[in-house]
Formats: structure tokens, sequence, C-alpha cells
């Protein structure tokens, strides 16, 4: 048998590259291994220009502005050559980090080539690797997030706002433990699901993305015996700044990585209450409140022709649980770092874009799910007119207020109610009749006699418009 590992092109092992590589193309340009290395470049050319622009070593020359250009147009320009190139240098050094700084040197041997010699000093001077990568990964990071995930995040929380808003007014009878109960409105309870996603969205978008640059063990060592003037904390923080980091002034050799588990925690809890969602959908789709119709021209089952299987809530649900490990895993490993320095985060930190990318899958199903739903309002009403028993408790909240307020004959209002609507269904014309035998102030009685169970939702409407 012929072995499928050597078709050209390679066929990708996992599913995020190979079936569902469309969902999740956009991540590639942030966090996948060309986009560690270009960043790294970035974070390298950025750190020669910082260091020439402000004369930190004595005696070497400003970049000319044209110089400036052409080193930043190697990241502008970095693509399959320049890929090829970091890997045939990685494969001679052994060292990714490495192959960056001979990289690099190439290129400044074309753009300067009078002052090559003493440049090429400057390329990754003082540096050790973590210098490097940490500040690459949570540029990457921070891009990945803020610019793919969470816009792919706040469309499907619109989206659900949209839905909300759109359901404001249509009963629905709520469910806990299973069992009817209090109505509500559909509108009501997907906007409690978009304000908690909202919530954690807010927390998301206001997250430090911190980065260091301070040498081997986080002394400044090199720095001072190399340049001891030199106000090199100062000069640290100037530069992780102006990448648009926010700078760790004490660290090990490494970054400690902290935000990043404090940016997993709340991505995590983002998608778990993503999945809350999608098995109440897939709850209200088994009972009939939601027709799923539009964009439906799949086959649902393959035996079964009525079937449209919520094959889009299930798929996301799986994939927000990949998520889910991916992220615990990387939030628990990655603040753990033996004395000042070992390996397990350079590793682990290779599985940030697959954790995103399961996240994303999932978010491109739900709002393709979300998009094919029809809300079926009289299945709503059906059900709420089956259930009238879930009267009792405005009837038996209406007593005990007349009760305190002294009126006579209010005694044991639920244990009354409780007779009248445990384990048996009563319609319309029972609580009616109730009602009416219990002597109530007569505004209390025609208003108690006048309500349904469509109308008893309370404030649910106005509650949807408080949805930020």
């Amino acid at each position: 048998m012929a072995s499928l590992a050597d078709v050209t092109p390679p066929i990708a092992l996992g599913a995020l590259d190979g079936r569902y590589r469309k969902a999740v193309a956009p991540l590639v340009d942030h966090l996948s291994e060309a986009a560690l290395n270009r960043t790294r470049v970035h974070v390298e050319i950025e750190w020669l220009i910082h260091l020439t622009q402000h004369q930190v070593v004595p005696g070497v020359r400003q970049l000319t502005d044209a110089e400036v250009a052409q080193l930043r147009a190697i990241v502008g320009d970095f693509g399959a050559e320049d890929i090829a190139e970091l890997a045939e240098i990685e494969r001679e050094t052994v060292h990714d980090v490495k192959a960056v700084e001979y990289y690099l040197q190439r290129r400044v041997d074309r753009i300067a080539p009078e002052d090559a010699a003493q440049l090429k000093q400057l390329i990754h001077f003082c540096c050790t690797s973590e210098d490097i990568n940490n500040l690459s990964h949570a540029l990457m990071i921070q891009g990945a997030v803020r610019e793919v995930w969470l816009p792919k995040a706040r469309s499907v929380v619109d989206q659900l706002a949209e839905m909300a808003r759109a359901l404001r007014d249509v009963p629905l009878l709520a469910h806990t433990h299973g069992q009817p109960a209090t109505p509500t409105t559909m509108g009501k309870e997907i906007a409690v699901m978009a304000h908690r996603l909202g919530r954690q969205l807010r927390r998301i978008e206001g997250q430090e993305f911190l980065g260091k640059l301070n040498g081997a063990t986080g002394t400044y060592g090199a720095h001072l015996a190399a340049v001891p003037d030199a106000d090199w904390t100062a000069i640290s923080e100037a530069f992780v700044e102006g990448l648009g980091l926010t700078w760790n002034p004490l660290t090990t050799q490494i970054e400690s990585h902290d935000w990043q588990a404090e940016l997993y925690a709340d991505t995590a809890r983002f998608n778990r209450i993503l999945h809350n969602v999608c098995t109440d959908f897939w709850t209200y789709i088994s009972m009939g409140y939601y027709a799923q119709v539009r964009g439906q021209g799949t086959v649902g089952s393959s035996t079964m022709p009525h079937k449209v299987n919520p094959i889009r809530f299930e798929n996301a649900e799986a994939n927000l649980e990949v998520s889910c490990a991916l992220l615990d895993v990387l939030g628990s490993t990655l603040v753990q770092s033996r004395l000042q320095r070992d390996l397990t985060d350079s590793s682990m930190q290779r599985n940030v874009g697959t954790a995103y990318g399961h996240s994303m899958l999932a978010l491109d199903n739900v709002a393709r799910g979300l998009a094919g739903l029809d809300a079926v309002p009289e299945r709503m009403a059906a059900d709420l007119d089956g259930n009238w028993e879930v009267l009792g408790e405005p009837v038996q909240s209406a007593m005990r207020a007349l009760g305190a307020q002294g009126v006579a004959g209010m005694d044991n209002p639920y244990e009354r109610l409780k007779e009248l609507t445990r384990g048996r269904r009563i319609g319309q014309a029972e609580l009616v009749e109730f009602v009416r035998g219990l002597g109530l102030p007569s505004e209390v009685e025609e208003r108690l006699a006048a309500m349904t169970p469509q109308t008893y939702v309370g404030q649910a409407p106005a509650l949807v418009d408080r949805l930020r």
C-alpha cells in the first residue's frame, strides 16, 4: 500500500490545516511557524534601528531613512523564499533564533555594504533568544487576538444580540431542571447569552501583552558589560513599549507568561459560555422552537430524508472542547519555569495557534448555525398554552402580598396552589375558577383571572433593552 505521507503536496495531519483550513486561514498570518520567524525578523530589525537611532553604542552611526525603510521592507516583503532561506540556515545552526541573526546579516551586507561589519555587530546585540522570542510571541498573539479572533467573536455576539432584539417580545416557556417554569421571552434568554459573552470580550479587549528585553537572566549583565554608561532599563522600556507592548521590568531569562495564562483563561471561559449557547440552541431546535430552513441544502441524514441535523452547533461544541483543553494546559504550563529557564514553554507556545484555531472554527460554525434558524413562535405558544400551572406562582405571590397587608382569607397560599397544580395539568378554566373563589379584592381578582402564560413574562422584554 502506498504511503499517504509521500503524497505531494503534503497532506495535512490535523483537521485545521486540512478539512477546515478556510475557516482558520486568517490565523496563519499571526500564529504559524512562518509568522513566528517573520516576527522575529521584525523584532531584530527594530532593535537594530532602536540602538542606532539612539546611538546607544558609542561610535556607531545612525541609519539613514532609506536604510531604515529597506530594513523594514524585509518584514513587509517576507514570503516563501525567505521562509525557505531561514529553514536552510537553521539546518546548519540547529537554532532558530541564530538563523534569523545570520539571515539579517546577509541583508545588512546588501543594504549598508560600507558599514556592514560594524552594523552586523548590533544585530541581536546583548540579546538572549528569549528576548526576541517573548516579544515575538506577544506581538503575534496580540495581532491574532485583536485582528482575527476578537472581530469574529464580536460578530457572533452581535448576531446573538440582533436575534435577542428581534425576539424581544416572543413568549417562551422556561424550563428549570428540565421542568416547565415561569415564562420568559426568547429574546431575553438570548440576551443573557449575549451579555455573558460580551462581558468576557470586554475583559479580553483590556488584556495586556507583556514583553521584556533584559538578557540571559534578566539582569542586563551583558548590556552593562558592553556599554556601562547606558541607562539600559530605560532603553529596554522604551523599546518594548515602542513595539506596542507593556514592559515587564522584572523577569528571569524568560518573560513570565502570566499575561498569557490570564488571556487563555478568559478565552476558555468565553469558549465555555459559547458551548452553553450551543447546547441551549440544540435543545430549542429539538423542542421545535426553531426550524433549520435557511441555507440548508445539505444532507441531514444519509437514510432519513426528513432530518436536518443541528450539525453546526455540534461541531462547535467539539471544537470548543478541544480549544479549552489546549488553553487550559497552556495557561497552567506557561506560568511554570525551572529556576531561571527551561524550554517547556518554547514547545508549549507552538500550540497557541491550534488552540485559537479550534475556537475560530467553532465561532464560524455557530455563526452559520444561527444564520440558518427561523424562530417558530407558534410552537412556543403551544407549550405555554399546555402549561397553565405555571401561573400558580403569580397567584400565590399575590396572595402572600395581600396576607402581609392584613387581608383575610390569604392563609397558606403556597400550599393551596401546590394542591391545585402539582403533578397534574390544569387549564384556563380551572385556574380562573380557583382565582374567583379566593375572595380577592376585585382589582387583583380581575388582573389574575386575565393573566395567561403568554402574558406572564414580567420585565423580560425590557431586559433585552439593557444589552450593551
